[in-house]
């Protein structure tokens, strides 16, 4: 009953086993230009690998509906302080899930089905979560889009407070996947102040860069900022969510069990 699970992958499933390698050799030898991804280490590998497969740990730290979760709870605790070091940040919500779900679980204990919110257009550098019509975002609110002006390619900001004092938003989003500038944070949160709603910004694309002092921190502005634990942080796949204090129980309560059940740590 032992031999099965200590078998090596290339004698339990050969057809996987080649298809990792062949992977490995594709990585080795070609140039990656894709945003969004990024070559883990190999001590993240290694922990990821690792027996916290076998785990469910639902709930929080020091507050599990399972036993035996006093070492993810250490785990877990490790990444919410160091995240919050590393951005300044009063509080975090560090899952083993994706940014898109950070995206969803923020909206979704900040707002209610039907509320307007603002983002960055899809095809103006946007994300699908900042409210691409078939995406959740875009089937759950009313979007209102704003754009990059055609004179300087520069999120248009006039364009931005303009639509704001039309449609009263209740969030506005801003952040970006494919957008080669500085967002303007300090001009955001006057404008997001100025019409009484919540500034959330998605750094998944750039949160490497802030880490190392490279691009502005957005925390010090925003409600909410969501990233990636992997993309340019390099880290194993995962999904954050920065907030103020004062959001924290509304953003945890979204997360689990409002959008995740059970899950193992990071």
């Amino acid at each position: 009953m032992v031999e099965p699970l200590i078998r090596p992958l290339a004698q339990a499933d050969p057809e996987v086993e080649q298809a990792i390698a062949q992977e490995l050799i594709r990585q080795q030898s070609t140039l990656e230009m894709i945003a969004s991804e990024n070559f883990a280490p190999a001590a993240v590998m290694q922990a990821q690998g690792s027996v916290l497969t076998n785990k469910y740990a639902e709930g929080y730290p020091g507050k599990r509906y399972y036993g035996g979760c006093e070492q993810v709870d250490v785990i877990e605790q490790l990444a919410i302080d160091r995240v919050k070091a590393l951005f300044g940040a009063e509080a975090a919500n560090v899952q083993p899930h994706s940014g898109a779900q950070a995206n969803a679980a923020a909206m979704f204990a900040l707002l209610e089905p039907g509320d307007t919110i603002m983002g960055l257009d899809l095809a103006h550098g946007g994300h699908l979560t900042h409210g691409m019509r078939i995406n959740f975002s875009g089937k759950l609110y009313n979007v209102i889009p704003y754009h990059v002006s055609e004179s300087d390619l520069r999120v248009d900001m006039a364009e931005v407070e303009a639509l704001a004092l039309e449609h009263r938003p209740k969030l506005i989003v801003a952040g970006w996947s494919a957008y080669s500038r500085h967002l303007d944070f300090a001009e955001f949160r006057r404008i997001a102040d100025l019409v009484g709603a919540y500034l959330m910004v998605d750094m998944a694309h750039f949160a490497g860069l802030v880490a190392a002092g490279l691009h502005p921190n957005p925390v010090p502005y925003a409600d909410v900022v969501t990233t990636t634990t992997h993309k340019t942080l390099g880290g194993p796949r995962g999904g954050v969510i920065l907030s103020k204090e004062q959001y924290a129980r509304k953003i945890n309560s979204a997360v689990f069990p409002a959008s995740k059940a059970a899950r193992w740590s990071m």
